[in-house]
């Protein structure tokens, strides 16, 4: 979903919603579960690209309701990112790079598919429903990461 930033609403963010009000999400162990519910995931293979930082991260297929979608995992890492204080944040309790957070009413909860390197409602709060800007279907071009397309001849 393509939303305004809730630090900085000048500022477009894509994220996946993994929780909609009324929902539990859980992180633990690098597991997703919404409303104690696993979200069904399964090994793709690593992820190799030349301009990562150190480490192979594992792709995995995550299917939430009929969508599934890759995510990545680095296997032994926690969370880059310390929580910061946001409205709501006591809807979320945490334990180290684990949490479990009930979505208020009228906001919703999203997560990056990059997931142990990436900010998202884990450090910054909820998504208020008025934030919402619309769906996004394509990456046009990431300049900031041109491995994704693969070398140009």
């Amino acid at each position: 979903v393509v939303f305004r930033y809730p630090v900085n609403t000048d500022i477009d963010y894509i994220k996946r919603v993994v929780g909609v009000p009324g929902d539990t999400v859980v992180y633990a162990g690098k597991r997703l579960f919404i409303n104690n519910q696993p979200v069904e995931t399964s090994a793709v293979g690593p992820y190799v690209n030349p301009s990562q930082q150190p480490g192979n991260p594992l792709k995995l297929q995550e299917k939430l309701g009929e969508q599934s979608h890759e995510i990545l995992n680095m296997p032994g890492a926690g969370a880059l990112l310390a929580a910061r204080q946001f409205p709501f944040a006591q809807s979320c309790e945490y334990a180290g790079t684990d949490f479990k957070c009930t979505v208020p009413e009228d906001h919703y909860f999203v997560m990056g598919d990059n997931r142990d390197n990436s900010e998202d409602s884990r450090y910054w709060g909820f998504v208020p429903d008025n934030h919402l800007v619309g769906k996004a279907f394509f990456v046009w071009m990431n300049f900031g990461d041109l491995g994704r397309i693969g070398s140009i001849k």
